[in-house]
């Protein structure tokens, strides 16, 4: 908030204040024409993508980061320097932000660099590259990924008139095949006899609602210790960042024996370390694997014993690759 009162303040002793504001775009080609003339340049990405490769010359304020300002105020002069900001490809919204965040603070010479550092690096421009260059557009290798059990969970969100109930269950083996880039086949084996509640204090209530879900009432861990979801299909979406949920699942998920059909949107993505990370959001109705206490489908006059049909899933995976 300092930093902004007092660019705004720089600016109206400048003469800046409420001036019209200029230069919203701008190509690759005047780039170099107004970096010859004095314009900085500010790589508004993470500091771990400018690390891996930006502008040559350019300076870095990461708009993600709630110090993006007192960033600016490090390495720019003053509201009299003209700027000009980019991001990774131009497709996004974070360069077209920090430039609305700079004419607020009191720069009106603030451009956008048309296309980001992809537009500059197509049209054989200089960049600096550093020692994770190689991360960036990085892949996923072909090949086997087994399912670190340690670090990957499926967690769980069962609901009611009154409450709502959160936990996990432990994922007992997996693994992911990764084929021409995208996933291409692939399992996840729960441990049912694992399952955790993360929200009762009181451990009577705890213990109480874990042997519920245990019991014939529920998933009948005894009969059925294990729950599993088998990948079939992996479509890519489209026009969709990669860092979102881009794809859409098609597999089959079976619980107490019953395999059904399941869809859902998911996201996979490389790591630095050759690992890869898959994270998938979405719901189910459990008593299409018969699971039926308390659902108003099979039941009446339920009163405080009301279950709601739907459950969320939400599953972490964290993969190892194997050599062959």
């Amino acid at each position: 908030m300092c930093t902004l009162k007092l660019l705004r303040s720089n600016a109206t002793e400048c003469g800046y204040e409420g001036s019209n504001v200029m230069n919203a775009t701008i190509t690759c080609k005047d780039l170099k024409e107004r970096m010859a003339a004095g314009a900085m340049v500010v790589d508004v990405m993470t500091p771990e993508d400018y690390a891996a490769c930006h502008l040559a010359g350019a300076k870095n304020a990461c708009i993600y980061e709630m110090v993006f300002l007192e960033r600016i105020a490090e390495c720019v002069p003053g509201p009299r320097t003209e700027l000009v900001v980019y991001d990774a490809t131009g497709s996004g919204q974070a360069a077209k932000l920090a430039r609305e965040r700079l004419i607020q603070a009191g720069f009106l010479n603030v451009s956008v660099l048309e296309g980001g550092l992809r537009a500059w690096r197509s049209e054989g421009l200089p960049v600096e590259m550093g020692d994770r260059a190689a991360e960036t557009g990085s892949v996923l290798r072909d090949g086997n990924y087994r399912i670190d059990v340690e670090k990957s969970a499926l967690e769980w969100i069962g609901r009611n008139l009154n409450n709502r109930h959160h936990g996990r269950i432990t994922v007992k083996s997996g693994e992911i095949v990764i084929k021409a880039g995208m996933p291409s086949a692939g399992e996840v084996v729960l441990d049912m006899t694992g399952i955790e509640n993360l929200d009762l204090q009181d451990q009577n209530w705890h213990d109480l609602l874990l042997r519920h879900l245990k019991s014939e009432d529920f998933f009948a861990v005894d009969r059925f210790p294990t729950a599993s979801f088998r990948l079939n299909e992996w479509q890519a979406q489209e026009g969709v960042s990669p860092e979102t949920q881009n794809a859409r699942v098609q597999g089959e998920l079976t619980i107490k024996d019953i395999a059904r059909p399941i869809s859902f949107p998911a996201v996979i993505a490389p790591q630095a370390d050759g690992s890869l990370r898959a994270h998938a959001l979405f719901d189910i109705d459990r008593t299409l694997w018969d699971v039926r206490y308390g659902s108003g489908k099979f039941y009446e006059r339920l009163g405080m014993h009301l279950v709601h049909d739907i459950i969320t899933l939400e599953l972490f995976v964290l993969a190892w690759y194997c050599e062959p």
